[in-house]
């Protein structure tokens, strides 16, 4: 499947509805209203009228200090400022702390059709939180054809030619108390520079087509916990028909790398023949995997001893 990572945005109703934050003043569109920038500003050099390198596509977060502030100020300087600041079209300003909304605040907000919030949060917790919900939601992102389990804690995804078994290997992972996050497609986003995150299309979510049967529903058959609804990818293993005349690594002291949204993923190659117990082979694969997270290489530490 492609790789395109498009521009993506998030609804801003979506964004305050989840915040559970009070609307001050919205718009008549406001419904339709998007945000597309994950990051946020504290608008204190604004206040005092520096608006170079200014991103107005963040939503503005005021706390104590810059209410305090303008509070220092007469009405009509406050009005100025604040004109200055809703003119340049910002999704929200949002007024956290439990601080006063001034009156000029209000108008001029209405004025310029500015969405206008308050909280009684702290500014730093609440700016946290929505950072954090507006990364998950704007993350880059793409879709693979494959197949994302869960072992052992480790994100393991599955990839391989139509017909191999990547299916029919999950369901015996689940079978063996472990979960299954996706099948067939596997949407992954990047939800900070070294980090990904897997989950399903929600209209396939926690289905599996397996040849001869057909589709089944691994959270019916096999309970709440035999899936998730995401997992970090910790691991991809590519699974292929065994071939004769390739040599295949046996001591595997340097690993192999796959970058998917410019993140390296610790990638391994699993030949497949009659006889080979794929399962165990992936439940020993994450567990090796975790270990060398922790600083450990079995193949290195034997090496080692050897030329020791």
């Amino acid at each position: 499947m492609p790789n395109n990572t498009l521009r993506r945005s998030v609804q801003l109703r979506k964004i305050t509805d989840e915040l559970h934050i009070t609307c001050e003043y919205q718009p008549p569109d406001f419904d339709s209203r998007e945000v597309v920038n994950s990051t946020i500003n504290r608008p204190g050099l604004q206040l005092v009228g520096f608006f170079s390198h200014f991103d107005d596509s963040r939503i503005q977060v005021m706390g104590t200090v810059e209410v305090m502030y303008l509070k220092t100020l007469p009405g009509e300087e406050r009005a100025k400022i604040f004109a200055e600041l809703f003119k340049r079209n910002i999704p929200a300003l949002i007024v956290a702390n439990k601080m006063e909304i001034y009156p000029e605040c209000l108008q001029l907000a209405e004025k310029y059709a500015t969405p206008l919030f308050s909280t009684p949060r702290d500014t730093s917790e609440f700016s946290a939180e929505l950072i954090s919900r507006l990364t998950n939601e704007l993350a880059p992102r793409i879709t693979r054809h494959g197949v994302l389990v869960e072992v052992y804690g480790e994100g393991i995804l599955l990839l391989a030619e139509s017909g191999v078994g990547k299916s029919e290997t999950a369901i015996e992972l689940v079978k063996r108390g472990h979960c299954l996050v996706a099948d067939d497609a596997v949407e992954i986003k990047k939800v900070s520079y070294n980090r990904l995150i897997g989950t399903a299309p929600k209209l396939i979510r926690h289905y599996m087509e397996l040849r001869g049967i057909g589709i089944i529903d691994v959270r019916r058959l096999f309970g709440l916990g035999a899936v998730r609804d995401e997992t970090p990818i910790d691991l991809i293993i590519n699974l292929e028909i065994w071939r004769d005349n390739k040599r295949y690594e046996r001591l595997a002291d340097a690993q192999v790398h796959t970058e998917l949204l410019d993140v390296a993923v610790p990638t391994l190659t699993v030949p497949v023949k009659p006889g080979r117990n794929l399962a165990v082979i992936i439940e020993v694969a994450a567990m090796n995997n975790k270990q060398r997270k922790m600083g450990y290489n079995a193949a290195k530490e034997l090496m080692s001893q050897i030329d020791g």
